[in-house]
């Protein structure tokens, strides 16, 4: 039988001027520097900055999914 796992899920935003893309580029590479056993990532919400009529910045909001050490 396999050893039962538990995941936590948690949210974070994460930012970038050069794309959506890389936003989650950026989230993703934060996460890890404090979260172990991440399986994976599901994006929320994509939201843009203006100013002057441009694009400014690219935001994500993401959960990401790992699972709890035992």
């Amino acid at each position: 039988m396999a050893n039962p796992r538990v995941a936590r899920v948690t949210e974070i935003i994460a930012a970038s001027p050069k794309s959506f893309d890389d936003a989650v580029q950026v989230g993703f590479a934060r996460a890890t520097k404090t979260l172990r056993g991440i399986t994976g990532f599901r994006i929320l919400e994509q939201r843009v900055a203006v100013v002057d009529a441009k694009i400014t910045e690219y935001r994500v909001k993401m959960e990401v999914i790992f699972v709890l050490e035992t």
